[in-house]
């Protein structure tokens, strides 16, 4: 089975003297959470865009569902790919269901379809839609402004899913019950992840396999134990052990 997502020795340059990405290769297999991980400056928001067309690389290959994105509609794209950012990114005057119903009403559902859609997926984030549906951004707290831009990435039910530091932005407390939602999320809809974050801990604990970057180069790729176990070289040994994650 061919990955959902791939990028082969991808290299993408805002300036000649440095490239952001220096031959990356990495692939997210259907059902998998692949973290990308490293120091800042290290190319992990870049390669996630590259994916969606928000950025484009200059050589390499980077494909979706085994197809060049240089050949596709990047809107068409991009609605096969939920997004998710710090916060949501949502529209602060749309109420939570007009959030959550965007992309299907854009895709030209029927009302009541996307009525049902946004009510599933609002039960899933546990935000019952009864009590959320009609809310505005202002009036949530952090981490349900971040469920409700969990939604609506998930609203048009899309085979795989972007989330560049999607729980970066929440106090400790309410991190760790988002990550703990994710999982369950993730054992339920069986998504392909390419999930960006700067906390070793959380890509240990949320990344089925984890690549760390650092210059736009991949270290290591391979599952927390594995890295554990077993560091590539000197930079992930060192960046493992500053970071003393929880296995």
């Amino acid at each position: 089975m061919s990955p959902v997502i791939e990028l082969r020795n991808v290299r993408k340059a805002f300036t000649p003297e440095r490239p952001v990405l220096d031959g990356l290769s990495f692939e997210v297999r259907e059902g998998e959470t692949l973290a990308l991980v490293g120091p800042s400056g290290c190319g992990k928001t870049t390669a996630l865009k590259v994916v969606n067309r928000l950025l484009d690389h200059d050589s390499g290959d980077v494909l979706a569902f085994g197809r060049d994105v240089r050949g596709e509609n990047p809107i068409a794209l991009r609605r096969r790919l939920g997004y998710v950012i710090q916060e949501g990114g949502l529209f602060p005057h749309w109420t939570v269901r007009e959030n959550v119903e965007a992309v299907p009403r854009l895709l030209g559902w029927k009302r009541e379809d996307a009525r049902k859609r946004s009510d599933e997926l609002l039960e899933l984030v546990n935000l019952p839609a009864a009590e959320f549906a009609d809310r505005r951004p202002r009036e949530l707290s952090g981490g349900q402004r971040q469920r409700v831009g969990v939604a609506r990435a998930l609203a048009a039910d899309p085979p795989a899913l972007l989330m560049d530091e999607p729980f970066g932005a929440l106090d400790p407390i309410a991190r760790r019950a988002m990550q703990r939602e994710f999982l369950e999320w993730k054992r339920r809809l069986k998504k392909a992840v390419l999930l960006v974050t700067h906390d070793l801990r959380e890509a240990f604990r949320l990344g089925d396999r984890v690549a760390i970057l650092e210059r736009g180069r991949a270290r290591q790729i391979g599952t927390p134990r594995e890295i554990l176990d077993a560091p590539a070289d000197d930079f992930v040994r060192e960046f493992i052990s500053d970071e003393r994650p929880v296995s």
